[in-house]
């Protein structure tokens, strides 16, 4: 077997994982696929190829069960998501970007620490918080790969049902990478055959993950994916203080 097809096994494996992250929590599976799928191949690369399979999750989770997605949620936070996307273009030139990753990463870990403490009984917050997890996701999207945790944030904090969570995460989702993979088009990281062909190949994997993180899903109570969540939101968090701390 020659290397680059072992490659595209480890490939499929990593996606077959983040499926299962992504599945059960609705966001996340980035901090499991490209840490990983760097030490085969280069990140950009990575980065365009788990693009593609990140919209075919997220598109598979949101239409799935759309009933569930609550419309006027996912409605009130897309447009915001698109006003900090922009607004994240702009910060990626001005603002140093260690400084920016240190004070999400400790936010996020607040509030993960808050979710996982508290999972049965974390208090609602109003609907004007959509605004700033939209801005704030996109913003996170556009300058670190994870727009995911503000939006499950929100999410969590809202009178929603499990199903609702995962189903109105999943719309959000499938906007948010696709603004993404939109991105990589304009950029040129998508121009090329190879990223569509691995992702081809890897599609079969990340669908039997999502499968089975469905049939686990469906077992768990709404306590239990809460605290999944913050266990997700915590690593997030780590994830860019990690990431932070090696910029300095």
């Amino acid at each position: 077997m020659s290397g680059e097809w072992i490659d595209v096994l480890a490939i499929a494996a990593i996606a077959f994982g983040g499926a299962l992250i992504y599945g059960i929590t609705g966001f996340g599976s980035s901090l499991f696929t490209i840490p990983l799928a760097t030490h085969f191949i280069p990140l950009p690369f990575a980065l365009a190829l788990y693009s593609i399979l990140d919209l075919s999750l997220a598109l598979r989770l949101g239409l799935t069960d759309p009933r569930n997605a609550v419309r006027t949620e996912w409605i009130r936070i897309v447009p915001f998501m698109v006003v900090g996307t922009i607004a994240g273009v702009t910060l990626l030139v001005h603002l140093p970007r260690a400084v920016s990753m240190l004070c999400l990463g400790l936010f996020i870990l607040s509030m993960a620490v808050s979710t996982f403490v508290r999972a049965s009984a974390l208090r609602s917050v109003s609907q004007a918080w959509a605004m700033v997890a939209g801005v704030a996701g996109g913003v996170a999207s556009t300058l670190f790969g994870a727009g995911g945790p503000p939006y499950a944030i929100y999410l969590s904090r809202r009178p929603l049902s499990k199903e609702q969570y995962r189903a109105t995460l999943g719309m959000c989702s499938i906007f948010s990478i696709s603004m993404r993979v939109i991105a990589f088009l304009l950029t040129g990281l998508l121009l090329s055959l190879k990223p569509w062909l691995w992702a081809l190949a890897a599609i079969p994997a990340s669908f039997a993950g999502m499968w089975t993180a469905t049939r686990l899903f469906h077992r768990m109570s709404r306590d239990h994916l809460m605290r999944a969540v913050g266990v997700v939101l915590a690593c997030s968090g780590v994830s860019l203080l990690i990431r932070a701390a090696m910029t300095l």
